[in-house]
């Protein structure tokens, strides 16, 4: 078994606003810089390897965390799911829509593909083969809410339907155990991030 640990990113202007960010580079706020300076990963994850989405707001949440020096790998499979038409919008907005076809995460279900956007499958299956590649033993992963949920989907058996068996937390590292594969069978309880 290898572990290795999932942190999602600080939040944005856009996350503030309940926006879709998807693949749309939106860099940290300045209310979250100020805070990763406060704080630092626990042991064992301060060695890396450390692999990021190569979205600004990853990248910059991966840099304040890592120690001095420390090489941040990127990937492009990485990157948060694409909501296509809805990227940009404000999701109370869409769900206040009746003609929108959007609707809360926990109602996407499997078969869930934004307009002009990425499919549920696809993004699973592109971020399994990055972690195939990728993962090493505490290796930390600087991901969005969407790849994140699909790598614990792949860890809990979830099928994507109904309330998920787990909670992505902010400011946490989310362990989880992969196979001989690379693949997902195991997630354990998140590690708060500590003061500096």
């Amino acid at each position: 078994m290898t572990r290795i640990a999932l942190l999602r990113h600080f939040p944005t202007a856009w996350n503030a606003e309940g926006r879709l960010q998807g693949r749309t580079d939106i860099p940290l706020s300045a209310a979250s810089r100020e805070a990763l300076a406060a704080l630092a990963l626990p042991p064992p994850w301060t060695d890396g390897p450390f692999i990021a989405s190569p979205l600004a707001r990853a990248q910059e949440t991966a840099r304040a965390l890592a120690p001095p020096g420390a090489q941040i790998a990127l990937d492009p499979r990485l990157t948060e799911l694409d909501f296509g038409d809805w990227e940009g919008r404000v999701g109370a907005d869409l769900l206040a829509d009746p003609a929108c076809a959007y609707g809360p995460v926990e109602a996407w279900g499997p078969d869930f593909r934004p307009p002009g956007g990425e499919s549920v499958p696809e993004l699973a299956a592109r971020v399994a083969e990055a972690l195939a590649e990728r993962a090493r033993p505490g290796a930390v992963f600087v991901l969005h809410r969407g790849v994140m949920r699909a790598i614990l989907a792949l860890a809990t058996g979830w099928e994507w339907r109904g309330p998920e068996p787990f909670r992505i937390k902010r400011a946490a590292l989310h362990p989880v155990d992969l196979d001989a594969a690379g693949r997902p069978v195991a997630a354990h309880a998140p590690v708060k991030l500590v003061p500096r």
